[in-house]
This record gives C-alpha cells, structure tokens and sequence, in this order.
C-alpha cells in the first residue's frame, strides 16, 4: 500500500463488525469504516424479505452493506437478532472464517424508540414495552460483546464502541422514563468495564454517543428531508443544532484509524467532541457539539444560539 492509500484508506485490511447497522447512526459508522478502507459486516434485523418491530421497511441492512462498498469499503449483511445468543455466536464464527480478525466492534443494537413514552412515572409505563428496551438496550450488547470479543482481542489493538444517547455528564440529567434512562446509560458502564477488562490485551473501549441527530425517523417525524432539514427549526428551534449521522460515522472511523486511540480507554464521548479533536466535520461543513450546546443554553441558561456550537 502506498503512503497516498494508507491516508486515503487507513483502515484497509482492518475488519469492523457494526452490530444494528440498518439505519441512523449505526448504518453512518458502517459507511465511514468502509470508506476508510474496511471490510464491515453490517447486521440489524430488517431485511428487503423480513421488517423488524420498529416497523421502518424502507431501511434493509442490505442497503447499507451496498453503500458500505460503494463508499470504498466491503460491506456484508448479515440478518441478526442481536438478543439471540446464537445468532450471534454465528454472525463471529463467520466473520472468524470469511477475515480471520475482527479490529472494531461496534455495539450500535436498540430500536425501542417506538416503546418510549416520557414523562410518566415508572408504575404508569407499559411494563412489557419497558422490559423490552432494556433487553434491547442491554442484553443486546452484552451478548454480543460476549460472542465477538474473543475474536477482537486475538490481536492486540482492537477497538470496541458502544453507542448509546447522551454523554455520562448528560445523563446525569434524569431522561424521563425510567427504563430509556437505564438502557442509555448502562453503556457508559459497559464501556468502563470493557476497558478494565481489554486493557492487557492491548485494546480501547468507550462509549460514544450523537447529538440531536438527523436520522431517518427524525425527519419523517418532522415532515423534511436531509436538504430540508432545516425547514423543522420553526417547529422546534434546537433542531437547529442537529448533525447528519454522518458526523458519528466520521467519529468512529477516526477513533479506528487512530493509534493513539488508546487516550480514550474507558471514556463517554460525543461526535461533537470528536469532530474537534480529530478536526472532521459533518457534510455541510460544520461542526455541530450538540451536548456542549444543550449543557451550556438549554440547561445552563447561556445567552447563545445553535450557530455559535457549529
């Protein structure tokens, strides 16, 4: 590989398994590793055959595992449910005989936004709706973590992210429903624990998170498109401070290509603080430190606007 490859592709040869890649966030970081270079096995439960619980069928992990190598990379789908010990144990085993290594796990497994009721009170919550965000939230990551990390701490310098909503200091800000609140902040322990336990292996965890991201549920919420997007800023003013999935995606392609990732060992980070600490920004050229903007004007009361976090 030539010096201009290796900068253009820096994580050519390297081998990234994006757990719930679909859509949003995680099909974002399953792009971004591949334009770096990457073979990614991208799974999730929808497929052009089969629509999971969220009930989103325009989204396929078959889609994303063909903008994944179209972005440079080697994108493979592979239909998982990531609750399903077996499964799982079957998507590690393959991508053990297929690459022989696994360099990047990412942990990006939820889809219960369609469970999510706020503002109620623990004993007035469906109790089976909250349940199920919590295997979604948490057992999802652990058995996958469970299955894959054999295969990632074979070499020394694997990397493990754990996605989830909110940084460790937002999440000290209660999330107004008690099992969304659990199941977004359980990674940031997973993470810690991760990176005690990697440590003599030579590899990083950390939990990382977007801000008010632009994904696809977003803007249908919201009635625009990505170009459009801004046109949703009347109807809720701190949509102003929103970011396209690609800036998380950018994230984790940095932290993957970085040798010295270890400095984030055990670390809760957003896109935001990422895009400048690595100095990437997001597809219109900004960069957008959503928690840093909510931390500071949305709870601090600071007399600023969403330009001034861009």
């Amino acid at each position: 590989m030539s010096t201009q490859d290796a900068t253009a592709r820096p994580l050519a040869g390297k081998v990234a398994l994006v757990a719930g890649a679909t859509r949003g966030a995680g099909r974002a970081m399953a792009v971004e590793l591949g334009r770096s270079g990457a073979t990614v096995y991208a799974t999730g439960r929808t497929t052009r055959t089969r629509v999971s619980e969220v009930g989103r069928p325009t989204e396929t992990i078959e889609e994303t595992a063909e903008l994944v190598t179209a972005a440079g990379g080697t994108g493979i789908a592979v239909a998982t449910d990531h609750l399903d010990p077996a499964q799982v144990k079957a998507v590690v085993e393959r991508v053990d005989r297929e690459a022989g290594r696994l360099d990047v796990l990412v942990n990006d497994v939820w889809g219960g936004d369609h469970l999510l009721e706020f503002d109620k009170r623990i004993w007035e919550v469906k109790i089976e709706d909250g349940l199920r965000m919590l295997r979604l939230g948490i057992d999802a990551h652990l058995i996958t973590s469970h299955c894959a990390l054999p295969l990632l701490i074979r070499a020394p310098g694997g990397l493990v992210v754990e996605v989830t909503d909110g940084t460790a200091e937002f999440n000290k800000t209660y999330r107004g429903n008690l099992p969304f609140d659990l199941a977004k902040t359980a990674p940031h322990r997973m993470a810690f624990g991760l990176a005690e336990e990697l440590k003599e292996y030579g590899g990083t965890a950390l939990s990382i998170t977007p801000g008010f991201l632009r994904s696809e549920e977003m803007l249908d919420h919201f009635g625009v498109t990505e170009a459009t997007w801004r046109d949703a800023v009347e109807r809720e003013p701190h949509f102003a401070i929103a970011e396209s999935p690609a800036l998380i995606g950018r994230a984790v392609a940095a932290l993957a290509a970085d040798a010295g990732r270890a400095r984030w060992n055990g670390a809760s980070v957003s896109s935001g603080q990422m895009a400048r600490a690595y100095g990437f920004t997001d597809t219109d050229g900004s960069q957008p430190d959503a928690m840093a903007y909510f931390r500071d004007v949305v709870f601090g009361g600071k007399d600023a606007t969403a330009a001034d976090y861009r």
